[in-house]
């Protein structure tokens, strides 16, 4: 009866939520929009979570007096409060400091008063700036507790499977003394465990992993508009059955999220909308996609295509399609008789051949393509890239082609994190996302000040006119540096440049260790080691977020971490989070950042200043008015590359308007 019960309790919160339709709002809606949401937080500024942190933070000497049994008592009595919607501002602030002295007595950590400031925004619905290594864990933690007791259920997304479970686990001690249930949903959980998993009161996951959850209910449930139209088929559901509503949905609807690294999930993963899908029957295109990119490969470019890198598109000039007529005619299968189609299919291998490359947009893992994120460095082992294009990446790679795929269910991320009620979240580098969070997210930004003042040194930016020229000063810097026995931490856009730049450190005799996604089994005990004096290690954009390099003493002594990254990323922000890797908590640290004319950025975003930037490179590395133009072009391809972005998850947005309006049941 009772898991009946549940399962009831889970379509009807699940159903409740479906219903919850977001709004896109453009001109004088958006504009009335953001003007309510400042004026809903006006008051909530620093000064006032810097007065409630120390209101907090004064309750603590009578809460350490007690035994644990006694905490214990408090605790239960706070958290019966809220459930019951008694949550005025005194028992807040109770719940708080009960929290804070629970996580002392099971962590060791005792939160700052800023980080009582960053966990009090949170409560009230802010997107949290606090720099790194200010202690995001814990505070969230601490803001966690009482968002739980207050919405029933609370989900905390992080950008990695790593991630959720490692801090699902740490923080348990604290949940189960708080009677929070916590579970972590990840890729190696089984289906039949999941709704057991989400049925507790915080749970951690990635975007990817609970919002596939979601749009797989939304399938299960169909047409279904109530609760009590579903009941019947609750009760006779079971593992066997067929119908899309039975047995239930897996996540008892959306109520509050808290969002860890909010940058990461809310704006970068917003470009890319997760879809379901399933494969077709045996895929009969194989043979076509691999004629495609035999003909690619025939091609010559400019004379026969031309490649527009930024876009990502290919385009046939005249005697381009000329060629592919006449290298298509002796070809069996009628799809080459059709001009425009056969045309297409080749534009696609072209692109498959020169803008998605092996080691940057992915890398061949047993035979197989595997998509490599951009922004974290991490491999997508169960994504495909659409409309045929994964398939030509398989044919450029002669490779074994997977079966075409049939979409089943499509949300973008930002439609489905909008959906939830309640939305706050943290982040390392939220300030140069601010408008954007506040335009699309109606989220306003907190700035939370350091606890201690921020000790990391910034080296003056280096610029070489060709990337041979940038790897042998890095690796003399690198060189440098380990002589004075400091730990360094290389970044690197891509794992072929990581591995690049390892062939040469062990060819100058540099003991190193690597960091990208064919290492992430390792990823634990790398960063464990990373802060020990004389340490080099060589990382992808895994180590840019979520990563705690801790210093022995004689790193501290000798000038603590170098983050030496190089090349510029396509936001500032994930500069800034790789950067924030040293100097954290006041220890010592320094940065600087490398970089070439060859570098991608600015080729594909700057590419007609490039050529004044050539010109007037007169050795190796620029320096003097040559560098400073240099850095002013490269920031300008930045912000370029910025804009793109926020122009592609725009576009994203447009589309769920559309689906919304005009498919049926969206």
């Amino acid at each position: 009866m009772s898991q009946t019960v549940t399962r009831y309790h889970a379509l009807f919160e699940s159903l409740r939520s479906r219903r919850r339709k977001p709004e896109n709002r453009k001109g004088l809606d958006l504009f009335a929009a953001t003007a309510a949401m400042k004026v809903r937080h006006a008051r909530v500024t620093l000064g006032y979570l810097r007065r409630e942190a120390e209101r907090i933070d004064a309750l603590a000497p009578d809460l350490k007096k007690h035994s644990d049994r006694a905490l214990d008592d408090v605790v239960r009595t706070v958290r019966e409060s809220f459930v019951r919607g008694r949550a005025e501002v005194a028992l807040v602030r109770r719940a708080f400091a009960c929290v804070r002295e629970v996580a002392r007595r099971e962590t060791g950590e005792e939160a700052y008063i800023v980080q009582l400031m960053g966990a009090v925004a949170l409560y009230k619905g802010r997107i949290v700036e606090m720099v790194t290594g200010e202690g995001k864990t814990l505070t969230g933690s601490i803001a966690a507790v009482p968002l739980a007791w207050r919405h029933k259920h609370v989900h905390v997304f992080t950008v990695n499977d790593y991630l959720a479970a490692r801090d699902a686990e740490s923080r348990a001690g604290i949940y189960r003394r708080c009677a929070c249930e916590v579970g972590a949903i990840t890729q190696s959980v089984e289906e039949r465990e999941r709704a057991a998993i989400y049925a507790r009161a915080i749970v951690y996951g990635t975007p990817k992993q609970i919002t596939a959850d979601w749009l797989r209910d939304q399938i299960r449930l169909g047409q279904l508009s109530t609760a009590w139209t579903g009941r019947a088929l609750l009760s006779r559901g079971g593992a066997g059955a067929t119908h899309p509503g039975a047995g239930g949905p897996l996540i008892p609807g959306l109520h509050a999220c808290l969002v860890d690294e909010a940058d990461a999930v809310l704006i970068d993963e917003g470009v890319v909308p997760l879809i379901i899908a399933r494969a077709r029957r045996e895929d009969d295109m194989a043979a076509i996609y691999k004629d495609a990119a035999e003909i690619a490969r025939k091609l010559d470019a400019k004379a026969d295509f031309t490649i527009d890198h930024l876009r990502r598109r290919a385009d046939l000039t005249r005697r381009g399609e000329h060629r592919t007529a006449q290298l298509s005619e002796r070809l069996e299968d009628p799809i080459w008789r059709a001009t425009r189609r056969a045309q297409e299919l080749v534009r696609q291998a072209l692109v498959a051949r020169h803008c998605y490359l092996n080691g940057h947009q992915y890398q061949i893992v047993d035979g197989r393509v595997v998509i490599v994120d951009e922004y974290t460095g991490r491999f997508l082992p169960d994504r495909s890239w659409e409309h045929g294009l994964h398939q030509a990446v398989e044919a450029k790679e002669n490779l074994e082609i997977t079966a075409d795929r049939e979409t089943l269910a499509r949300m973008s991320f930002q439609r489905f994190f909008r959906t939830y009620p309640f939305l706050c979240g943290m982040t390392g580098t939220a300030a140069d996302a601010s408008g954007e969070m506040q335009r699309v997210y109606e989220r306003p930004v907190t700035v939370v000040p350091t606890n201690r003042p921020l000790a990391r040194l910034k080296m003056p930016t280096r610029v070489f006119r060709s990337s041979e020229a940038r790897w042998n000063a890095v690796v003399d810097s690198i060189a440098d540096l380990h002589r004075q026995r400091r730990p360094v931490l290389v970044g690197t856009r891509s794992i072929e440049a990581s591995e690049l730049l390892a062939a040469r450190l062990t060819a100058r005799g540099l003991v190193h260790r690597v960091l990208n996604a064919s290492f992430d089994k390792d990823e634990a005990d790398i960063v464990a080691q990373a802060g020990r004096h004389g340490t080099i290690t060589v990382a992808t954009n895994m180590a840019g977020r979520g990563t705690d390099i801790k210093l022995d003493r004689e790193s501290r002594e000798h000038g603590g971490l170098h983050v030496m990254l190089t090349e510029m990323h396509s936001a500032k922000r994930i500069d800034r989070q790789f950067i924030g890797r040293a100097g954290r908590q006041g220890d010592p640290g320094s940065s600087q950042v490398f970089m070439s004319l060859e570098d991608e950025l600015v080729r594909h975003q700057a590419p007609g200043l490039l050529g004044y930037l050539r010109a007037i490179a007169g050795s190796d590395e620029l320096s003097g008015v040559a560098r400073r133009q240099a850095l002013a072009v490269f920031r300008i391809a930045q912000r370029r590359a910025e804009a793109r972005g926020r122009r592609m998850r725009t576009d994203v947005l447009r589309h769920d308007d559309w689906i919304e309006k005009h498919m049926p049941g969206g």
